[in-house]
């Protein structure tokens, strides 16, 4: 599939509704910037095989343990958090 896919492409719309995550104090996250992972909201690298990718994750370190709601859409404004964009897809 992500030999298909150009850079151009991207992102994709992993899903049209936010992820619900505990996230704990300390711990650094890699949210997915291009909707290709398998493991959303976060990144497992499937960026890397898209030729000539432009995109990475997005590291992120939490101060305290709480409950926030990633973007799966992509098309947030506020990442890695959702802004609702996900509203606008068709």
């Amino acid at each position: 599939m992500e030999n298909n896919i150009r850079n151009e492409d991207l992102p994709i719309a992993a899903a049209k509704e936010p992820c619900c995550v505990n996230v704990e104090a300390g711990k650094t996250y890699a949210w997915c910037t291009c909707g290709l992972s398998e493991k959303q909201p976060f990144c497992d690298g499937k960026h890397k095989s898209v030729e000539g990718s432009t995109f990475k994750s997005m590291k992120v370190t939490f101060e305290e343990n709480k409950e926030v709601w990633m973007c799966q859409c992509k098309k947030t404004k506020n990442p890695p958090y959702c802004d609702g964009s996900h509203n606008a897809i068709s």
